[in-house]
């Protein structure tokens, strides 16, 4: 592909796949970045949200642990502009490391910092960011512009000064009281974080837990919550919100809810509004997200799309491999993107894992399943922890009994969900799986007592049985 000319727009992690890959198999790349160099992951996503999930997690032991009666808890003092300057020097390292160096060392990479639109389909025009215009002619593109904190339309919300992920992550105190709109992953990370660094969180949904998921998953973290002192309104309507002498106030249906910060984690908007897209005839659906196909190409024929700006699901490993494929197929070669046994992982404690179907998703194909449910209070690990809140849970074909989904909340969990995920991309059954040898007191070995569960009484079984 000698002379191939691809531009790439952003430098998150679809773009530096992408062009990393591209630049591999022999094409001239330009990389295109209107903002920070690495996109949200390293920079406001990822990395620093598990830096302070894991700080929280330091601070929350210290003041209680399954060890209390023989270990004495104390009361930790949060010095959070020391907790901040850590997180931050960790995340300009990374950058450092894995993006600017990166693309600084790759003599078939150039980088043009600046900000993107489409002219045609075959031109990009570029604000440049120290000033002035410039016209770009590529033969190929990939979009990875990626996505955003979307607001809610809420009267009265956008006139205050509300936190999202990314000015939660920077935060500078730990507030006393703490509102959090939304209900999911972002919500349930960073309310479960500041809870534990000192602030009361209340947290607004506007049904229930994770909604979107095996109804179990709720009911467990929200357990786990209660237990932590997370108070969570569910069922709750939000109809307007002030911000009155540094104080918010929320009228809902539950009643006036007041804090001193308010985080809004309700779901991302694709970051496609200023591309002009239409003009290279690509083709978004309603929510600004561009539509792609299994080989990541846009409906422009060599356009191609990944990340959190596309339709697919919003996972920085998902994107990787998405960039990673697009470039391939830029250049000539065919590879698809299979999200069938896509893992994905919550950072709460305990953590949400789960892949492939629930039973729910699979009846919606008109698959007739069978499952089986472990508690944790079955698994050794578990119980030499002194915690077995969670569970594990196991989907199969009832005919032949081939692995269809797994769902688990538990210590670990997003560690055992990818040899689940292996087990499914294998096509194994629970008897395959059920035979497998497991290590002893580790909590993977749950998956294995768990796919056991479908042929015998795992609490009739010695340790280590198979």
């Amino acid at each position: 592909m000698a002379g191939l000319h691809i531009a790439v727009i952003g430098s998150g992690g679809a773009a530096m796949a992408g062009a990393i890959r591209a630049a591999e198999r022999g094409a001239r790349v330009t990389v295109i970045e209107r903002g920070s160099i690495g996109g949200t992951c390293v920079n406001t996503g990822c990395v620093p949200s598990k830096i302070m999930i894991r700080a929280a997690h330091v601070a929350h032991l210290r003041r209680h642990s399954p060890f209390d009666g023989g270990i004495d808890a104390g009361t930790p003092a949060i010095r959070r502009d020391a907790l901040l300057a850590q997180q931050q020097a960790r995340v300009e390292q990374l950058r450092l490391a894995k993006y600017e160096n990166i693309l600084d060392d790759n003599p078939a990479i150039t980088l043009l910092r600046g900000e993107a639109r489409f002219v045609d389909d075959h031109t990009l025009g570029v604000r440049l960011a120290d000033g002035g215009e410039r016209t770009l002619a590529f033969d190929r593109c990939l979009i990875a512009v990626g996505a955003r904190p979307a607001l809610p339309p809420i009267p009265g919300l956008a006139g205050t000064p509300y936190w999202t992920s990314t000015e939660a992550l920077v935060a500078d105190t730990i507030p006393p009281r703490l509102l959090v709109i939304g209900s999911a992953v972002v919500a349930a990370e960073l309310g479960q974080a500041y809870a534990r660094l000192g602030s009361q969180v209340t947290m607004i949904a506007r049904s229930a837990l994770f909604s979107r998921e095996d109804p179990a998953i709720g009911v467990a973290i929200g357990r786990v919550f209660a237990d932590e002192g997370i108070h969570v309104l569910r069922q709750t309507r939000i109809d307007a919100v002030r911000h009155v002498e540094g104080e918010f106030i929320l009228d809902t249906s539950a009643g006036e809810l007041r804090g001193d910060a308010l985080l809004v984690a309700s779901g991302r908007t694709p970051n496609t509004d200023a591309l002009q897209l239409p003009r290279a005839g690509i083709r978004t659906a309603e929510s600004g997200a561009i539509e792609v196909d299994a080989q990541l190409r846009t409906s422009a024929v060599h356009i191609y799309a990944a990340g959190d700006c596309t339709d697919q699901p919003q996972f920085v490993y998902v994107a990787a491999a998405g960039g990673t494929r697009a470039a391939i197929n830029m250049t000539g070669g065919d590879a698809r993107l299979d999200l069938s046994a896509m893992p994905t992982v919550v950072f709460t404690e305990p953590q949400i894992a789960t892949v492939g179907l629930t039973e729910a998703a699979a009846r919606q194909q008109g698959i007739v399943t069978d499952s089986r449910t472990l508690n944790l209070d079955n698994v050794p690990r578990a119980l030499a922890n002194f915690d077995t809140r969670g569970f594990i849970k196991i989907v199969v074909e009832a005919a032949s009994g081939r692995l269809l989904g797994v769902q688990a909340v538990a210590d670990g969990a997003g560690e055992l969900i990818q040899t689940a995920a292996i087990a499914l991309r294998a096509g194994m059954t629970a008897g395959g799986l059920a035979d497998q040898l497991f290590p002893y007191l580790t909590m993977v070995e749950g998956l294995k007592l768990c796919a056991q569960t479908f042929g015998k009484d795992v609490r009739q079984l010695s340790c280590c049985a198979a």
